[in-house]
């Protein structure tokens, strides 16, 4: 499987991160050591997009006292980050933080979301993202507007690749649905395409009817659980990433702690929502009302 810069640069900052934390070394100390700046190393540890020297990994190593199979196996991964993904055509459009989550959601294997207030991405009609561009940035001049289309229907492309499909599993609140986006007819040709592609055996759509009243998921909110392939060394493998978006800062949790909490909300909101064909009979009432109106 390919993959782009994103997961190998995770994995590699986690393994310098726990490598340092091992040796009793303090990042302000590391990072003096190798004669970069405090906030370069932060940068590294934390998977961002800054240039990764062999050199200065090696030196790291020795200064952690890491044997010569652990710093091959992280030498190594600086070759991964050599792969730029299809987004960093887009990164005049996407913003920063949430180029992170791009990155992540294309080196994911599998990617449960559940939603309260607008459908994923990955699920948008060209229509009902228009709608949602426009609402976001009613100024903006429409190349952009269509440039910011382009790049976020290009997501979508792994739900329908059989090479590499993604399986995404998704629990939607039935007011999403009935939260009308751009207009009736955009609403019902958007419905009419989640009863579509939920037919595909790598996608799950179920809805939590509104009849069930208030549950645990509308506290929590909306959030999105990645999962990751396992990398050929066991010990290389990334942990799962929950994800949670901001108005001001994206949320990005990774500690087993954390990601326990979210997949027994998960299984909870999974108790509540209806089936796969009752979801896909709901989706369909819910669209012939729109047709109507």
């Amino acid at each position: 499987m390919t993959v782009g810069a994103t997961l190998p640069r995770r994995l590699l900052g986690r393994q310098l991160a726990e490598l340092r934390e091992q040796a009793g070394i303090t990042m302000a100390a590391a990072a003096a050591a190798i004669a970069v700046g405090k906030s370069t190393l932060w940068k590294i540890e934390t998977g961002q997009h800054v240039r990764l020297n062999p050199v200065l990994l090696e030196r790291l190593c020795q200064l952690y006292g890491a044997g010569p199979e652990v710093t091959s196996a992280l030498l190594g991964l600086i070759e991964e980050t050599k792969t730029n993904g299809w987004w960093r055509a887009f990164t005049d459009t996407i913003p920063k933080d949430f180029g992170l989550f791009v990155g992540l959601e294309d080196s994911a294997n599998r990617l449960t979301s559940y939603q309260t207030t607008f459908l994923p991405g990955l699920l948008h009609t060209p229509e009902y993202r228009r709608a949602l561009i426009w609402l976001e940035l009613p100024n903006a001049p429409a190349d952009e507007v269509e440039r910011t289309l382009a790049g976020g229907l290009q997501r979508q492309a792994r739900l329908t690749d059989d090479r590499n499909p993604l399986d995404m599993d998704v629990l939607i609140d039935e007011s999403v649905l009935r939260r009308a986006t751009g207009s009736t007819a955009v609403m019902a040709g958007q419905l009419r395409h989640l009863d579509a592609i939920s037919r595909r055996p790598n996608v799950s759509i179920r809805v939590v009817p509104t009849s069930i009243g208030t549950y645990k998921g509308l506290i929590v909110g909306s959030f999105v659980l990645l999962e990751f392939p396992r990398h050929p060394k066991a010990d290389l493998s990334t942990p799962p990433v929950v994800y949670v978006q901001g108005y001001t800062g994206d949320l990005y949790l990774e500690k087993p702690t954390e990601i326990a909490q979210y997949r027994e909300v998960r299984a909870e909101i999974g108790r509540r929502a209806l089936d796969n064909k009752g979801s896909r009979a709901l989706i369909r009432e819910i669209a012939e009302e729109y047709e109507r109106a």
